[in-house]
């Protein structure tokens, strides 16, 4: 009996890459949403508000302290109990998004204090506000240094989607396990997902490690 059966994996090749496809928009539907929201997260955690500052603090450690299955399984199942029902995408979608923003705005706030108080001042020499020297100064360095940290982050969340096979979303995953219980070729179909997975993350990974180099390069010109 072989282990890897060419005809099985083609024959389910469709079904395959819908679910990846289905994956990939999960990933950049989280990715745009966590960019924003781990930024006005990170901007509440640096405020003088004193009640929004520990308001954010709750978030992160309640998002740090549980794992993202429980955080997934509690949106779908939990909150219908309460009348708040949302379909498996949009679930799948507000934990992840919750979940990775809560650190990335870590990664946000790391950048903005990394920037030399010399800058703030130099803006505030300038007659700038202290909202127009972030947007305009601070923000931009900022960003420039925590790219390489984002694709990380991006990367793990691209592999997390899979969690989101507990709510029904029939991600890559998924839709293995469905069809791998119909024909039971777990070894071909696992493994062509295995290498869908590292078609995807590994040409991002070394994206990511040539951003990396970049920012460094450009770092170390400026120095001179």
């Amino acid at each position: 009996m072989e282990l890897f059966n060419p005809a099985i994996a083609l024959a389910n090749l469709g079904p395959l890459l819908a679910g990846l496809l289905l994956t990939i928009e999960l990933t950049f539907v989280v990715i745009v949403l966590s960019l924003v929201f781990a930024l006005l997260v990170a901007l509440g955690g640096m405020s003088r508000i004193r009640p929004l500052q520990w308001l954010v603090k709750a978030y992160i450690e309640a998002i740090r302290g549980t794992p993202l299955l429980l955080q997934l399984v509690y949106i779908y199942y939990v909150l219908p109990e309460v009348g708040i029902r949302l379909n498996s995408f949009t679930a799948g979608v507000v934990a992840l998004t919750l979940n990775y923003s809560a650190y990335i705005s870590e990664v946000y706030r790391g950048g903005i204090q990394a920037i030399s108080r010399g800058q703030h001042d130099a803006a505030a020499a300038l007659g700038m506000t202290g909202a127009l020297a972030m947007r305009r100064i601070i923000l931009p360095q900022a960003i420039r240094l925590v790219i390489p940290s984002l694709g990380n982050y991006f990367i793990s969340l691209f592999k997390d989607t899979a969690l989101c096979s507990v709510v029904s979303i029939q991600e890559v995953l998924f839709t293995a396990q469905i069809l791998a219980a119909q024909n039971f070729q777990y070894f071909t179909l696992y493994t062509v997902v295995g290498a869908m997975y590292f078609a995807v993350s590994f040409p991002a990974a070394r994206l990511v490690g040539y951003l990396e180099r970049v920012t460094r390069a450009g770092y170390a010109r400026r120095r001179r």
